[in-house]
């Protein structure tokens, strides 16, 4: 760790300040996730769950998913598809940031199982739309291709 401190720049009590251990820095376990429910939560009246769980996706975009941050984020995929111990932790901040959507749908007044199905199927949906901006081009924005992803999401949930 000292060299991944030392190589950014950084001393050790410097790096340790701002990240727990080295894998934060790819996770950024500290964040909160505000930039993903509070869409849904100024999501206009009557919205449905995937219409509000679209704001979120476009929110992702614009706070997450950016032109700058694609480099980055290419390699961390990258990263993390060879490593089985980051590939677990990213399971388990992909299945955080789910119940962070549940929470959020729920909060909003819908039933417990339309707020599971609907962040699940965001869920999905953003999964698949990340492979497919990683291997688009640069230029692609992020919000598009996953309101596209979601779409078709449900029109196979639809037909199952």
């Amino acid at each position: 760790m000292i060299d991944i401190a030392q190589r950014a720049g950084l001393g050790k009590t410097t790096f340790f300040r701002h990240f727990q251990d080295k894998r934060e820095v790819l996770f950024h376990g500290g964040e909160t996730d505000d930039w993903l429910v509070d869409p849904i939560a100024e999501a206009p009246e009557g919205s449905t769950p995937l219409d509000a769980i679209a704001r979120a996706l476009d929110a992702a975009g614009a706070a997450v998913f950016t032109p700058s941050r694609r480099p980055f984020i290419v390699r961390r995929q990258a990263v993390i598809a060879a490593n089985p111990e980051l590939q677990e932790r990213d399971a388990l901040k992909s299945l955080r940031l789910t119940a962070s959507l549940v929470d959020a749908l729920r909060r909003r007044g819908f039933p417990e199982l339309t707020a599971r199905v609907a962040a699940e199927l965001g869920a999905l949906a953003s999964t698949i739309a990340l492979e497919r901006w990683i291997r688009s081009d640069a230029d692609v924005e992020f919000g598009p291709v996953a309101r596209h992803a979601l779409d078709e999401v449900q029109a196979s949930a639809g037909r199952c």
